[in-house]
């Protein structure tokens, strides 16, 4: 029997994403977890895996189409099986086709000269992981012609660039030597948001306005999970060595373990304390912070929650995240300590009822037993929502971390 495959609903907070690519075509063989359609959401660039085997029937959008959640995007079902969209689908697709502006419409053939970039005062649309590689590489992407979607300049579009030459580049001025004549005035620049910068403001402002924030700061004492690290890293392969933060995740799920009501979130009348921990790590990506979920980190030794980490890290900054990726978070951990940061705080992530904020691990100078001796230090902030718990509770959070921190190998065992 035919099943119907919906845009997906990932976060609480998504309305709808963008069709970017159908990975499979109408008549393809398809099996259950196959990568069918690419999306674009708030957050990144999301693979839609099928639910169901058998062959592509139809499409019910097309590519650059904005699709709300829950909307049917595609069917699947047994070759030669009859189907057609509902007359209540037909119809919302005929009322989307007369309101669609017409930039999103079908692009009817065109010559080369209709589907380069966008005119000098529009953004230029290009998928995230092009953007990524044109800044790495100094890339004008206004320069650059989009074979994608309506336009879209795509990773493929980038690297033919770069194979035929350093065109944009040769475009740019040179960079001035410090002592050259200081410039004296500058032209204000008007940078158009992301989707992705645009949902980090909005649900940002929704929890500095809705979330009554408290914090409690720690510092702990790294010296064992220094030491553990290099210790243990000695006999593991240079792709598969343990970061610091690997013991911290650990050390946290295992700590709320023992603190159901800070794996827990907010919902009106009522507190959920879920059942998995599943710790959420923010990752800086293109143009703003992405929160991947680890699942179930409590129950995984370090290795695997290492590794899992990693990839999931990697397709985040490709842009290529699964929707398992970043889905289910009970708790968050925002680490600085690879920017040299002593001590920061984190704004929730609702509707979680707290989040941990890392800084940098240092060596400085301490006071043990009336002695001045070097020895590594960590501080670290938690910020609860005061609606969920109270500050003694949040203090007794932060000891227990200390008993994991300070004492590593009981994470190992």
């Amino acid at each position: 029997m035919a099943e119907t495959i919906n845009m997906p609903k990932l976060g609480f907070d998504m309305a709808e994403g963008v069709l970017v690519r159908w990975v499979k075509q109408v008549g393809e063989p398809i099996n259950k977890g196959d990568v069918l359609a690419e999306i674009e959401t708030d957050k990144a660039t999301v693979e839609v895996e099928s639910p169901a085997s058998g062959v592509v029937l139809q499409f019910i959008v097309e590519q650059g189409d904005v699709v709300p959640v829950n909307a049917p995007i595609a069917v699947v079902g047994q070759e030669g099986e009859k189907v057609e969209v509902a007359d209540g689908e037909k119809k919302k697709e005929e009322r989307k086709a007369d309101e669609t502006p017409a930039p999103q419409s079908k692009p009817e053939p065109a010559t080369t000269a209709q589907v380069v970039s966008p005119a000098d005062d529009a953004p230029v649309k290009a998928s995230p992981l092009a953007k990524k590689i044109a800044r790495d590489k100094n890339l004008n992407l206004a320069d650059i012609q989009g074979t994608g979607p309506g336009g879209r300049v795509v990773k493929k579009d980038v690297e033919t660039a770069l194979s035929s030459g350093p065109k944009t580049e040769d475009r740019k001025p040179s960079a001035a030597p410090v002592f050259a004549s200081p410039i004296t005035s500058y032209e204000d620049e008007t940078v158009q948001l992301t989707k992705l910068r645009q949902a980090i403001a909005r649900r940002m402002v929704e929890s500095k306005t809705s979330v009554p924030h408290f914090y409690v700061t720690h510092e702990y004492k790294m010296n064992a999970v220094m030491a553990l690290r290099k210790e243990v890293n000695q006999y593991l392969p240079d792709d598969e060595k343990l970061s610091v933060n690997d013991f911290i995740v650990k050390a946290v799920a295992l700590t709320l373990r023992e603190f159901p009501n800070l794996n827990a979130s907010f919902a009106g009348d009522k507190v959920i304390r879920h059942g998995a921990v599943n710790v959420g790590i923010a990752v800086a990506v293109e143009n703003g912070l992405l929160t991947i979920a680890h699942k179930d980190t409590d129950q995984k030794p370090m290795r695997l929650i290492s590794s899992e980490i990693k990839g999931m890290v990697a397709r985040a900054r490709e842009g290529k995240v699964k929707p398992d990726d970043i889905e289910g978070s009970t708790f968050s951990i925002s680490n600085l300590g690879m920017y040299d940061v002593e001590n920061f705080i984190a704004i929730v992530n609702p509707p979680e009822a707290a989040i941990l904020a890392v800084g940098s691990a240092r060596e400085v100078p301490v006071v043990e037993n009336g002695e001045i001796k070097p020895g590594w230090r960590m501080k670290a902030t938690i910020s609860v929502d005061h609606r969920v718990s109270d500050g003694a509770e949040a203090a007794q959070f932060m000891q227990k971390l200390a008993e994991f921190l300070e004492n590593p190998v009981r994470m190992l065992v």
